[in-house]
């Protein structure tokens, strides 16, 4: 018996599926240690902008914006969403607590769920119409699922500091909360985003590799200078980056 993938897939679609095993791993690690999972995410849009070098130098297969698609839901959208659920779960508990009575605690764990589970639908609904309409073009609508996931590994780096910390500021549930309920919409939105161009990509990728790889202080600057950047990008990203 063999395995009736192999001779169908090239060397940018076993990125891509190694892509899609580190959503898994965020998702897991998203239970232990939210720093992890946030670095796993970084991880994910490393190679997701390395997959489209290798197919670049290789060779893409027809499979291959297929792929990307489903690969990027499991890292920019169900990772993402299940970190925010995570911290939300440990600062409100559960929706159950609704059967005791409505507080306001039990309805900030209830959204802890909801909005979480509409950010995963809405990186779905993105995905699919990118891999519809936008998979040739040199541009997307709609903010990217790789930069609001990157926004997040982002924000969480900025301010973690190991397993079982309480995250604090603009790091703790209510923040993650909001910035999902944010990203939602914009990820279904009709703004016109520019692919980034080779060289900017590859600074980006730099440092997502330095807040991944760097411990402490080194590691938090490089988060911090990823957020400004993964920002700048998303607020004046459609008005001035294509004009370079």
């Amino acid at each position: 018996m063999r395995l009736r993938s192999l001779g169908r897939l090239g060397p940018a679609d076993a990125v891509t599926v190694g892509n899609a095993a580190l959503g898994f791993l965020a998702v897991v690690a998203a239970t232990v240690d939210i720093g992890l999972a946030a670095r796993i995410v970084l991880l994910g849009a490393i190679a997701d902008g390395l997959d489209g070098v290798v197919a670049r130098k290789y060779g893409g297969t027809e499979a291959g914006p297929y792929l990307d698609s489903l690969a990027d839901v499991a890292t920019f959208g169900v990772a993402p969403a299940t970190l925010v659920a995570v911290v939300a779960r440990r600062e409100w508990g559960t929706p159950a607590a609704l059967l005791s009575g409505v507080s306001t605690e039990s309805l900030l764990a209830l959204a802890g769920v909801v909005v979480p589970a509409l950010y995963v639908a809405a990186a779905v609904t993105r995905l699919g119409l990118y891999t519809a309409y936008d998979t040739d073009s040199d541009e997307t609508v709609g903010v990217p699922t790789t930069l609001a996931a990157t926004i997040f590994g982002a924000i969480v780096l900025t301010g973690y500091r190991g397993a079982g910390t309480v995250l604090m500021g603009f790091h703790d549930a209510g923040f993650l909360l909001a910035l999902a309920a944010v990203l939602t919409p914009l990820m279904l939105c009709d703004v016109v985003y520019p692919d980034l161009h080779a060289q900017d990509a590859l600074v980006m990728g730099v440092v997502q590799a330095g807040a991944v790889l760097l411990p402490g202080l080194y590691g938090r600057g490089f988060a911090f200078g990823l957020l400004y950047v993964a920002l700048a990008y998303l607020v004046l990203g459609p008005v001035l980056y294509w004009r370079r």
